[in-house]
């Protein structure tokens, strides 16, 4: 089991519930500082930070994925090459997956829907899928990493490698200069422009350029976030 779960951290959290509600993710866990997304493909958190110039965390994401059986999920990864330990961490016992280039993220405990499945909700809108991006200097060599992990090679060039996981959601490396976790994205396998008047009617600010789908980002307000969120079709055929 291998599903892709980031956790974006806020201090607008409120803001970003409203977004994700509107591009037709679904709640399903809440609590006073974290709620738990699922997306049709993939699942997010978001989490509660202080507006402090203290805080480097707010407006950021990190890379994480949930598995079924911590144990058997860290053996197999070790097997195949990749440094994998199961530790307990602020969220209970996750997995600590270490890169060779020095990125490392947690894969944390995946929870069953009711009916006993790995399945995300039925009410989420099953068209878009959550991205988790691992930025490395050592493309070929962090999209080993991920292979080691479980996920499935989608596509590959000199600057980015995407893959698909089992249970939902996409991983993928872009090149970077130093190893770390990339902005929080989104793919929508379907209609760019029915999507943006659901985000316009939300009162979301949004725009469509080039065929890609460009979000107004709530950490954008009075900080130094990027501007905007960007949801992309899936590549052909894929």
């Amino acid at each position: 089991m291998l599903r892709a779960r980031p956790i974006h951290f806020t201090s607008r959290l409120e803001p970003w519930v409203e977004l994700l509600e509107a591009l037709g993710l679904v709640a399903t866990s809440e609590a006073r500082d974290r709620v738990e997304f699922d997306a049709g493909s993939g699942r997010l958190a978001l989490l509660r930070v202080s507006h402090q110039q203290s805080e480097p965390r707010d407006g950021s994401t990190a890379f994480g994925v949930e598995v079924g059986v911590l144990e058997e999920f860290a053996r197999r990864t070790r097997d195949d090459g990749t440094r994998a330990t199961v530790t307990e961490s602020a969220q209970g016992e996750t997995v600590h997956v270490i890169g060779r280039d020095g990125f490392s993220f947690f894969a944390g405990q995946a929870q069953r829907a009711p009916d006993g499945s790995w399945a995300t909700s039925d009410k989420a809108d099953p068209a878009l899928a959550v991205v988790a991006t691992w930025v490395s200097p050592d493309v070929d060599g962090s999209a080993r990493e991920l292979a080691n992990i479980g996920a499935r090679p989608r596509t590959a060039d000199d600057e980015s490698a995407t893959f698909t996981t089992k249970n939902g959601g996409i991983l993928q490396v872009i090149h970077g200069t130093a190893p770390e976790s990339g902005d929080l994205a989104f793919e929508y396998d379907g209609g760019l422009e029915p999507l943006l008047e659901r985000l316009h009617e939300g009162g979301i600010d949004a725009r469509i350029d080039d065929d890609v789908l460009y979000v107004a980002n709530p950490d954008a307000v009075g900080g130094s976030a990027p501007a905007s969120m960007v949801i992309r079709k899936p590549a052909p055929g894929k």
